[in-house]
């Protein structure tokens, strides 16, 4: 489904966004018996930054908050049921020159839920909160996950 968010904002090094209005990504975490799990995207390679594991997440569009769009976003790349959702708090992980920013939902369910993945995702994992430095980070999300890590505790 496009809503009015899809499209590039650019800032003046050229660099490019995602989401004319921002965007936002759900950090979805549950315990498991090996500590914390969190639910990652392994991104289509046709993606920007394809290949890379993330959150599912992407365009706000101009009606939306960040919470409501983080949340529309797992259904539509994970087929996560709202309604089991545990919302807890919500950061800003990155704000552009351009004035684009990028909103971490964090929030929780309390067991490990099933995924279905759409065309954006090349997979969707569980990954214990000690492994996910091991995977090949989306550029973003790597430089968030030591604050975001040491919000899950």
């Amino acid at each position: 489904m496009r809503g009015d968010g899809d499209g590039w904002v650019f800032d003046p090094d050229g660099a490019r966004y995602w989401g004319r209005h921002g965007a936002a990504g759900l950090l979805l975490s549950t315990r498991s018996d090996d500590g914390v799990a969190v639910l990652l995207q392994h991104r289509a390679v046709w993606s920007h930054q394809g290949g890379t594991w993330g959150l599912p997440g992407g365009a706000r569009d101009s009606h939306e908050s960040a919470q409501d769009a983080a949340i529309r976003e797992a259904e539509e790349e994970a087929g996560i049921d709202r309604s089991v959702i545990e919302v807890l708090e919500s950061e800003v992980t990155h704000e552009a020159v351009s004035g684009w920013t990028y909103t971490t939902v964090i929030a929780r369910v309390p067991e490990p839920v099933v995924t279905v993945a759409n065309g954006e995702s090349a997979e969707l994992r569980w990954v214990v909160e000690g492994d996910v430095d091991d995977l090949p980070l989306h550029p973003g999300f790597g430089r968030a996950w030591p604050t975001l890590r040491n919000r899950l505790r």
